[in-house]
């Protein structure tokens, strides 16, 4: 297991044309395993999951995102491909529904660049256009800021 710096960057247009950002760094765990990376970092009280954990599946074509704490949520991101999931918080349920519309996946053996567009609908409702831009980068290397 390689210790890593991961750098998350979301971006959410809602249809109001308004633009919501947050940015989380933090110290992680990469591992690989018949052909697929695992990352796995503690999100932060400024994303509004403190207590929660979140593991990436990297594949070549697909990521998984999955999540447990104090949110828990299983996330699939496959291009122009639409799928499901329970949002679960303490104050309740949501059912979030994705459409991938851009996937790249640029990974080494430790470290590498993930940037997916979709868009996002709760309980059946368009919500809004997003943008996740995750760089993974080996530990006592400097990653560069994400644009």
């Amino acid at each position: 297991m390689n210790k890593v710096l991961v750098t998350v960057v979301g971006l959410q247009k809602d249809g109001f044309g308004e633009e919501n950002c947050i940015e989380l760094i933090s110290v992680g765990k990469h591992y690989y395993k018949h052909g697929i990376h695992y990352i796995l970092y503690e999100d932060s009280e400024i994303s509004g999951m403190d207590g929660t954990t979140t593991l990436l599946k990297i594949a070549t074509d697909q990521v998984t995102l999955i999540r447990k704490g104090q949110v828990m949520q299983e996330q699939h991101f496959e291009l122009l491909k639409r799928s499901s999931s329970v949002y679960t918080t303490p104050y309740g349920n949501l059912t979030l529904s994705i459409l991938t519309k851009k996937l790249e996946i640029a990974y080494g053996e430790v470290f590498g660049n993930l940037d997916i567009e979709y868009e996002l609908s709760v309980d059946g409702k368009w919500q809004s256009d997003n943008q996740l831009r995750i760089k993974v980068c080996a530990d006592g290397v400097t990653c560069s800021n994400i644009n």
